[in-house]
């Protein structure tokens, strides 16, 4: 009798551990976004990279995903909804994609190569009924190689590319893939399947609540195992102020926040929360428009305002959670080069370029620049714009600030400079990645990338930049590729064409409950490991 007790004591104790983790693992993941409305949630997100990370890479895969468990080292491709991807050797505009069997979407329906060319139609082929231009504005910059497609197989698609691109592969991690079944479930209406969306991903959407909430669930189906989600629930709430947020935080309204304000972190620190950041492939900038009538296509100017700008102090501002930029990436990055101009705190050089451009106190610099009070990468963007406008102001050049919602300052770098919704500006403060070699250059400055077809907001156009960019991407060999890359950097810093301000560091709080995130040095991080714990 005694041991036959025992061993039901041991068997209720067992039940309990079991139960009582499964019931820390239940608990809602609360994270408050910087973001003042839910990311687009039918495939292709707006919101920028913070849209990515949260109704993207959680609702949906691409045919090749990111590596985000290894907070060391860079963050690298892998299999995604395709298994593998190779280059023919004989003609090397054309790429073969193995898709993975097995998958299926989240309303049942099967993922197999009618769905690729199904969601590219839906992207690329105004004619097809499934087109949605609110998708397509969102991918069209990031996938410009992208010429043609075909089915070759239920499990083999054959994508091309208007000319030879190493870069192919990068571009394809930012087209996602909803489901043709479900779209017509909805009655063909893609207002209506953001409430009812279908994709891959290790998350279900629940509930959307425009400008509030999202409330995602967990894919107990998900194909990979290794990445079925600990949280049962995962709320998205829109927390644009970033002092809003961090109190949020500390009443325990939310779990998890983004870029909280540095004045809060010591308080933080002290009750116990968590604070984790690291290096992003990052770059928080001004972009200028090269339009005819702007004082930006004069070299000086444009050495000049770089040279006004104290980093040291904006990372003091920003509590230390940043890195001064000495152009669009850090010095660690094999494609950093070596650019003759320093990018450094210098007003005296400043204030004699300035002169030398024929700006002097009678006859101030005006530069209007776009800027938002919150958004993906953004970091604090007002006080940064604040303290740079005094910085430009002690070498006689007045910065005026155009405030803009998030969404609104990225239509404006679609539209490219001049564009009505740029209300006049000669630039826009607009965070951007350098996370693969694609998005950190071609996409930018090229001159194939003007608006509509990439995001040369810029309208910077320069054929000896344009040559050196497509023998990077003619390049198949890594290094050499990484060579070709660096005399790009080095070009893009020596004619000084952008504000290079800060990388940023990413940081994020989050409660001692909080338990399996780990902060990957890229944009996109893996919520599937996060969950709350009694």
């Amino acid at each position: 009798m005694k041991l036959t007790r025992m061993k039901l004591a041991l068997c209720c104790l067992a039940l309990a551990t079991s139960s009582g983790l499964a019931a820390a693992q239940s608990k809602p993941l609360r994270v408050g976004m910087t973001l003042s409305e839910i990311p687009t949630t039918s495939g292709q997100p707006d919101g920028g990279f913070e849209g990515y990370r949260f109704t993207g890479y959680t609702m949906y895969d691409a045919l090749v995903n990111w590596k985000m468990d290894d907070p060391n080292g860079p963050t690298t491709l892998v299999p995604g909804l395709a298994t593998e991807w190779k280059v023919d050797d004989k003609d090397k505009t054309r790429w073969i994609f193995r898709l993975r069997k097995g998958v299926k979407f989240h309303d049942g329906s099967d993922f197999n190569a009618d769905a690729v060319i199904w969601n590219l139609e839906k992207l690329f082929n105004k004619a097809a009924p499934q087109f949605d231009p609110k998708q397509t504005a969102q991918a069209r910059g990031r996938i410009l190689s992208l010429r043609s497609w075909r089915k070759v197989d239920d499990y083999t698609v054959e994508l091309t590319t208007d000319a030879p691109d190493s870069t192919f592969p990068y571009q394809t991690t930012y087209v996602f893939y909803s489901s043709p079944a479900q779209w017509e479930k909805v009655g063909r209406d893609w207002a209506k399947f953001a409430f009812q969306p279908s994709g891959t991903g290790p998350f279900r959407l629940e509930r959307l609540v425009p400008r509030e909430r999202a409330e995602l669930v967990r894919n107990s189906s998900y194909w990979d195992p290794k990445r079925v989600p600990k949280s049962e629930r995962m709320i998205l709430l829109t927390i644009p102020e970033a002092t809003t947020r961090a109190s949020a935080l500390l009443s325990g309204q939310v779990d998890f926040i983004e870029a909280p304000p540095p004045d809060f972190i010591p308080r933080l620190r002290a009750q116990k929360f968590q604070i984790t950041s690291n290096v992003y492939p990052h770059i928080w900038p001004y972009f200028m428009s090269f339009k005819e009538d702007s004082p930006w296509r004069d070299l000086r100017v444009r050495k000049a305002v770089n040279l006004a700008i104290d980093r040291d102090g904006i990372i003091k501002l920003l509590g230390g959670f940043a890195a001064p930029a000495a152009g669009a990436v850090d010095r660690s990055s094999p494609w950093f080069g070596a650019p003759k101009f320093q990018i450094k705190h210098d007003p005296a050089e400043a204030r004699k370029l300035l002169a030398e451009a024929g700006y002097t106190k009678d006859k101030p610099l005006t530069l209007k620049v776009l800027v938002s009070p919150s958004g993906s990468g953004q970091m604090l963007p007002k006080p940064m714009n604040e303290y740079i406008q005094q910085n430009l102001k002690d070498v006689g050049v007045n910065l005026e600030l155009i405030t803009a919602d998030w969404e609104q300052l990225r239509n404006c770098r679609r539209a490219g400079a001049g564009a009505p919704v740029c209300q006049g500006a000669h630039g826009i403060n607009n965070s951007s990645a350098t996370v693969d070699p694609f998005s950190a250059f071609k996409r930018i400055y090229s001159s194939g990338a003007v608006p509509p077809n990439g995001f040369n907001y810029m309208y910077y156009m320069d054929p000896a930049l344009d040559t050196m960019i497509e023998k990077a991407h003619n390049t198949f060999d890594e290094r050499a590729r990484d060579q070709w890359l660096a005399r790009v950097h080095t070009y893009i810093v020596d004619q000084a064409i952008d504000v290079w301000v800060v990388h940023d560091v990413g940081p994020r709080a989050m409660s001692p409950k909080v338990k399996g995130f780990v902060q990957v040095k890229h944009w996109f991080q893996d919520m599937t490991p996060v969950y709350v714990a009694d």
